[in-house]
């Protein structure tokens, strides 16, 4: 039985026993999502977690029925007469019939009926009783309008099998350990202001060594496959917006500014026009191609408040730009390039499950791309080929493309199964006739280039804060802002501990010593709860041996080294990012 049906048939039951509670509840909408399902209600009152315990009850007793879940075709007049009192239901109907869409109504045995297009289970016997659970309350506007309706949403988890449902719990209780937002805090790393904004994160020393070394690593990483680097500024005239078409069809442009003399001024929400200016700036022939530009840079995206969460979603990102300006024949090598510069740097951080996926158009709505059905297949089919060539699965997503091309998205799990979407990998034959790249080909004429745009990483801020969740705050040693704590036992030890201190740091080694007048056993734990890779415990036997009693982040157990071969470890973790 597909999962989606049982949760689709769940979200029939929570509205059935809504139902019996408050009879004058009105219905919104009731689909399924990713873990579950959730369905909209305009209730007389405010709901509580008792009353989701409520109605989870009476979701089981429904179970045991045996109802049986049958749908039929109906008139838009008829399905008014059925929802004369549920207005949002009205209003869908009256939409879906304006659209040309068919009307169905489901059933749920003899006590619940909705408006849906269907997707259920036969009968309530197919639905694992002890496998679903309501999870929460949470408030949405009807359509998603704030001059909507505020609606009471309940969420619930469904899957096939206790023990599915178990598992996912245990995972999210395992996320909660790790959010970033909390970790980001407790670490020191970023911080955000309301004087600031919200979505514009601050990062703080250890913070921003962090992003700095992710920066430096990304561009060591390019510059070995011959990617040149480039500067832009952060805004720029209007006009190249309008050129570019994000003025029209990309709707997180932040608003226009006006200077003195009244030209219009974009902050960047993309860098690409500035970099085909670049490459216009020079004629080029065949012979420069491709032509790899490289650029870690922010842009502004005006995100709404309510999408906004700690790093992941923010309004000013750092991206790992880069844009490949190619003749044809060089699509499938450029390809096959950045996949697998993408390959060796997930393998850095530990990513070695993930899955690809070809984001192509909606064709019902060609308005809202640039570029004509021959141009949108032909981009499509070759993005196609290069992930078939890869040899890694891939699903096809229709209407997630961007609007001047198809692309590949990265979507990567963690360490403890959640996924996210990292690298973007798109292909784009529209830009370079908006901005006419041209090249003098080896016939001596000239040609239009296709253009590739790729970040790795994609969001640095975003990517941050996948790796606090990733590695619960634990980084590898190479990406650690601290990886070395020196504590004394002692007044009296504390110069020896700052020469040890000098002779790592001559190694490269970021290294503190905890000179405060706190107990040891403070130190120890605050070193511990910062997630230090080492530590190390100086007194009068250490003086005295010359060695070193060293502890291993994760490990009670203490090895004895001397500080020249601590030195040359952690020197060789470094190297290799361990």
């Amino acid at each position: 039985m597909q999962i989606d049906a049982i949760r689709h048939s769940l979200s029939h039951l929570l509205a059935a026993a809504v139902l019996k509670k408050f009879s004058d509840a009105k219905l919104a909408i009731g689909p399924t999502i990713e873990n579950g399902f959730y369905y909209d209600f305009l209730l007389p009152r405010s709901l509580t977690p008792e009353d989701l315990k409520e109605f989870e009850k009476g979701m089981r007793r429904l179970l045991e029925q045996n109802l049986q879940f049958s749908g039929k075709p109906v008139t838009a007049a008829e399905a008014k007469r059925q929802f004369k009192d549920q207005p949002f239901k009205l209003e869908l109907i009256e939409e879906f019939s304006k659209e040309g869409k068919e009307l169905t109504v489901y059933k749920t045995g003899e006590i619940f009926f909705d408006l849906c297009r269907g997707g259920h289970v036969k009968n309530t016997r197919e639905i694992p009783t002890d496998a679903f659970k309501l999870d929460k309350l949470a408030g949405a506007y009807w359509r998603g309008d704030e001059k909507n309706p505020m609606l009471q949403r309940i969420y619930g988890l469904a899957f096939c099998s206790r023990e599915q449902l178990d598992a996912h719990l245990a995972m999210r209780a395992e996320a909660e350990k790790r959010d970033h937002k909390k970790l980001g805090q407790e670490l020191d790393l970023f911080t955000f202001s309301e004087l600031v904004g919200a979505g514009l994160p601050l990062f703080l020393p250890k913070g921003a060594w962090i992003l700095s070394e992710l920066t430096r690593f990304i561009r060591e990483e390019k510059g070995r496959l011959g990617y040149t680097f480039v500067t832009i500024p952060h805004i720029a005239r209007a006009a190249i917006y309008r050129k570019s078409g994000h003025l029209g069809k990309y709707d997180a442009m932040m608003p226009l500014m006006k200077d003195a003399q009244g030209d219009e001024y974009a902050i960047k929400a993309m860098n690409c026009p500035h970099h085909f200016e670049i490459f216009n700036a020079r004629p080029h022939s065949y012979r420069d191609l491709p032509f790899r530009i490289a650029e870690t840079t922010t842009v502004y995206r005006n995100e709404k408040s309510g999408e906004l969460s700690g790093l992941v979603r923010v309004k000013s990102l750092t991206q790992d730009d880069t844009h490949h300006v190619i003749t044809n024949d060089q699509i499938a090598s450029e390809m096959e390039m950045i996949l697998g510069l993408m390959d060796r740097v997930y393998k850095v951080f530990q990513f070695h499950d993930y899955r690809v996926q070809v984001s192509i158009r909606d064709p019902k709505t060609p308005e809202k791309y640039f570029g004509d059905d021959a141009l949108w297949k032909k981009s499509e089919a070759i993005l196609i080929a290069a992930v078939k060539r890869w040899g890694r699965p891939y699903v096809v997503e229709e209407g997630e493309a961007a609007f001047y091309g198809p692309k590949i998205d990265i979507m990567v799990k963690d360490s403890i199964g959640r996924e996210w979407q990292l690298t973007t990998v798109q292909l784009d034959f529209s830009q370079p006739e908006n901005f006419h790249l041209r090249y003098t080909g080896e016939d001596g004429n000239e040609h239009a280039p296709a253009v590739i745009h790729a970040a790795i990483l994609g969001s640095l801020e975003r990517f941050f804060g996948i790796l606090i969740e990733h590695y619960a705050g634990a980084f590898p040693v190479w990406l650690s802002p601290v990886q070395v704590v020196v504590i004394p036992v002692a007044d009296r030890h504390v110069a020896s501990c700052r020469k040890i201190a000098k002779e790592l740091g001559l190694g490269g080694i970021r290294v503190r010593v905890a000179d405060s007048s706190d107990t040891v056993g403070y130190k120890i734990r605050r070193a511990e709860k910062e997630k230090i890779p080492y530590m190390i415990v100086f007194g009068d036997k250490e003086k005295k041996t010359k060695k070193l009693q060293v502890r291993i982040r994760g490990s009670q157990k203490l090895r004895v080294l001397s500080a020249a071969t601590l030195r040359e470890t952690i020197a060789r973790q470094i190297a290799k990012k361990q």
